[in-house]
């Protein structure tokens, strides 16, 4: 299958599930990773188009990390809008993965960029089957299914399906890693650590579903995207 996950920014898909890509790519399957926004917003001493090119550059590496294939849009954090530009430039990109699921935000996330996100992919991915939405690309065969990832810290979202990321958490860990420009920055904006806190929501995930670490998601439930089988790895 082909597997594309799209986040606001260059770290959201691996803070909330790298490791479930880790395990598509394991089982054989083609996984693209695709940022709405720069990320040029999330330091305190770096200016926005230096932090552009390094933020950048950290999720060519992440995503290289398990062989997967890195995509982009560049809007500005906190300038991303839900507007013909936005959802044009993602039903471009949704044809050129041609995925069979997409990975994204919940529509209940923490901040404006997530949430706007979510709602682009979702009308997004319906476009992309249109012949006469003009965004370049071939038009795409199917409607996907969307799975919503984790919200951050898992506020407002209970998992209905949950996928067993044991043997994939040390690549989660490394993909994360790459973002070293985020380091600082959330432990002085968010205080937190990164991979401690990855590592206490999958523990915490895992303990719902028996395993000892898991990632959680919800599914998209509209007419036109509901699987009969299982999609998740």
């Amino acid at each position: 299958m082909n597997i594309l996950a799209i986040g606001a920014h260059p770290d959201d898909i691996e803070f909330l599930c790298a490791a479930t890509l880790a395990k598509y790519v394991r089982a054989g399957n083609r996984v693209f990773m695709c940022h709405l926004c720069t990320g040029d917003k999330g330091h305190f001493e770096i200016p926005p188009e230096e932090l552009r090119e390094i933020r950048d550059r950290e999720a060519e590496k992440a995503a290289a990390v398990i062989g997967a294939k890195h995509l982009k849009l560049d809007f500005p954090d906190c300038e991303l809008h839900y507007n013909l530009e936005s959802v044009t430039r993602t039903v471009k990109v949704i044809r050129q993965a041609r995925p069979d699921v997409i990975i994204t935000h919940s529509p209940s996330d923490y901040m404006p960029d997530h949430v706007i996100t979510s709602q682009v992919v979702f009308d997004s991915s319906f476009h992309a089957t249109l012949p006469n939405f003009s965004a370049g690309g071939e038009p795409t065969s199917v409607i996907p299914p969307i799975y919503y990832m984790d919200t951050l810290a898992g506020v407002e979202f209970l998992p209905e399906e949950y996928v067993d990321v044991t043997e994939t958490m040390e690549a989660k860990r490394q993909m994360l890693l790459c973002h070293q420009s985020q380091y600082q920055w959330l432990k002085k904006h968010d205080n937190i650590d990164t991979v401690e806190f990855i590592e206490t929501m999958a523990r915490m995930r895992g303990l719902q579903c028996g395993a000892k670490y898991a990632e959680g998601f919800r599914r998209c439930k509209v007419w036109g995207r509901n699987p009969t089988s299982r999609l998740l790895p």
